[in-house]
């Protein structure tokens, strides 16, 4: 008989280790590459997440969304800004700090107080400072799931979101939840912030649209600012703002030949549970949509920075608070217009939002938007003057 020699620790090992990957496939399915893919944006590492109809880059440290494109847009333009596309603009331009894209502003919105500061506390909380963690990204049934986590010292609290993609969807859904570690209830401050800039943001052909009407202008210590196109703590009726040098200044529009900068906040509809605010470009034909749960975000917040040069931007922000202020400010404010401006944050305990955007071509002659619905597994975009409508297939409830 002849002699099987005795297998090598070597050829042991290999085996060992072929049974490990073998069973680490069976139980783990490598779908992450698929899903989630790393590149660098805007000098910014990022992690690029999409679909067939859309691609967003997620920034590493912050988790802002820093670009959304249309897959197959020859021009590839993103509301969050195309700085390679605007040359005039020189290399420091406002995208070298945290602040840009969609980022989250929680747990804060608006500056620190001075005991705040002085603790440590940054502007706009910390979530879009820390690193965020990659927890999970898989697809199931043509749906693309991507988990992060980061965690918030200052505050003692934890911070998770999760962005949904479905094949042949225009859309992306977006789960939140604020954690405290701590043994005590809290008011908690968050706002969504979106900051828009060209050629996206164009004057005279890029618009707002809010499902609310109720108004007011932001009040600045001293009641003065210099730069400023619109009167302090008036109340309004959307868009017609107040302004300083004339009789109104239209919110709505992004007007040639006008600078300077002006903050107001829209009270969302009382009588609609769901929100909603949109940006359109009318001349290149893009729309960018938000939608969300009026009890989570009552305000809308628009903040226009009109300089002399071509790198103008915008800022369309839902909120649990009507203007970027410290937590004691929003304390002591209460309530306007008979509505909360804070939420409470219970003792070891979470608070949770849902929202969806949107992001696709418009129709052309479409110069408004005078409604969002969701209705059977549709979204429905109106501008009821030109009859011009844009409908996209919404799977996930909201």
């Amino acid at each position: 008989m002849q002699n099987i020699p005795e297998p090598t620790t070597h050829h042991c090992s290999r085996k060992r280790a072929f049974g490990a990957l073998l069973l680490a496939a069976i139980l783990c399915p490598a779908q992450t590459s698929s899903v989630v893919k790393d590149a660098t944006v805007y000098n910014r590492p990022v992690l690029l997440v999409g679909n067939d109809k859309l691609e967003v880059a997620i920034v590493k440290q912050g988790g802002s969304m820093l670009r959304i494109q249309i897959q197959g847009d020859p021009q590839g333009i993103s509301p969050f800004g195309n700085p390679e596309l605007v040359p005039s603009v020189p290399d420091n331009r406002k995208l070298n700090g945290p602040m840009v894209g969609h980022f989250v502003c929680v747990d804060g919105f608006g500056p620190a107080s001075k005991e705040e500061a002085a603790a440590g506390l940054a502007m706009h909380g910390e979530a879009y400072l820390q690193p965020w963690k990659l927890l999970s990204a898989e697809k199931q049934d043509g749906v693309a799931t991507v988990k992060f986590t980061v965690d918030l010292p200052k505050f003692q609290e934890s911070f998770a979101r999760s962005l949904q993609m479905v094949d042949g969807e225009n859309i992306i859904y977006i789960d939140s939840e604020l954690a405290s570690n701590t043994a005590f209830d809290r008011t908690a401050n968050w706002g969504e912030h979106p900051f828009l800039f060209p050629p996206f943001v164009e004057r005279g052909n890029t618009v707002v649209d809010v499902s609310g009407t109720r108004s007011k202008t932001r009040t600045y210590p001293g009641n003065t600012r210099p730069g400023t196109l619109l009167k302090q703590s008036q109340d309004f009726t959307w868009p017609n703002a107040p302004a300083a040098a004339a009789a109104v200044f239209d919110m709505r529009e992004t007007p040639a030949g006008v600078n300077g900068m002006g903050h107001t906040t829209t009270l969302m509809d009382p009588a609609h549970p769901l929100a909603w605010v949109t940006i359109l470009n009318k001349a290149r034909n893009y729309l960018l949509g938000y939608v969300f749960r009026r009890e989570e975000f009552p305000w809308v917040q628009n903040y226009v920075q009109y300089s002399g040069g071509d790198w103008i931007g915008r800022g369309v922000e839902f909120a649990t608070q009507p203007f970027d202020l410290p937590h004691r400010d929003m304390v002591e404010l209460n309530r306007m217009f008979d509505s909360p401006v804070y939420r409470w944050l219970p003792a070891k305990s979470k608070i949770a939002t849902r929202f969806l955007m949107f992001y696709v071509k418009s129709p052309e002659g479409m110069t408004r938007v005078d409604d969002v619905r969701l209705e059977n597994g549709r979204l429905i975009v109106e501008d009821r003057a030109s009859g011009k409508s844009i409908t996209l297939a919404a799977s996930r409830p909201l």
